[in-house]
């Protein structure tokens, strides 16, 4: 078995093509072990120190790190395990309903859909979704407001990737707004958890900001001292 990889517009994350069927259709994400446990092979690589998360495509597995790990590090052992797992022909998930609860069914279309919606989750569905999986991610419809707005939510690698704004306003909703004159806009929601990190990681950075702003004072009244003390 040879497993390709490809790199994504989120340099940390990579997407590897074991060159058999992963999900088949539809796609799965895990970015915590409790989550994790539904599939043995997401848990062992959830196990990996630096994996942040794991993203089943219907071929291909994305594999997201933190920042500070080296992929140099982290590829063998993905490699390893994804070698290991489709030599193996061990099932993805441990039930039939754990798989069928992993993938996504935000785009299925109800009887309760208006015409609107059910337009927007076809280009979804059609258009948008094989497009962001290329790039080893997906996308998850999440509601239209009464202010004709989209509500996504971005998944797999272009999960925090820094142009995953570009993608969501240059593509995705110029595509929606040209096809479908009622929206107005998308944007990107978070889960509850998401919305918690990334406030805390705000404070943290305007902490060290601070912190910084602090230091630098200090060093220009030891600057200005020291050469009141040599005049």
């Amino acid at each position: 078995m040879f497993i390709q990889t490809e790199t994504t517009p989120n340099e940390d994350s990579l997407k590897f093509i074991p060159g058999v069927p992963v999900m088949g259709e539809g796609t799965a994400e895990f970015l915590d072990t409790k989550s994790a446990l539904k599939s043995p092979l997401a848990l062992r690589l959830m196990g990996i120190e630096g994996v942040t998360g794991v993203f089943y495509g219907p071929d291909f597995v994305t594999v997201l790190k933190d920042a500070e790990t080296a992929w140099s590090v982290i590829k063998p052992e993905v490699y390893a395990m994804l070698m290991e797992h489709f030599s193996s022909g061990e099932a993805l998930f441990r039930t039939e309903e754990d798989r069928e609860s992993a993938g996504p069914q935000d785009t299925r279309i109800l009887d309760t859909d208006s015409e609107t919606v059910a337009m927007i989750k076809e280009l979804l569905e059609t258009r948008v979704r094989p497009a962001i999986m290329e790039d080893g991610g997906d996308i998850e419809y999440r509601g239209f407001t009464d202010e004709g707005i989209v509500q996504v939510k971005l998944k797999g690698s272009c999960r925090g990737c820094s142009s995953s704004t570009v993608t969501l306003k240059s593509g995705i909703e110029r595509m929606l707004m040209h096809y479908i004159p009622e929206v107005k806009g998308v944007e990107e929601v978070l889960d509850q958890e998401e919305e918690i990190a990334l406030n805390e990681f705000q404070k943290l950075e305007e902490r060290l900001a601070k912190q910084h702003g602090d230091e630098k004072q200090g060093s220009k009244r030891d600057s200005s001292m020291a050469q009141y003390m040599s005049v």
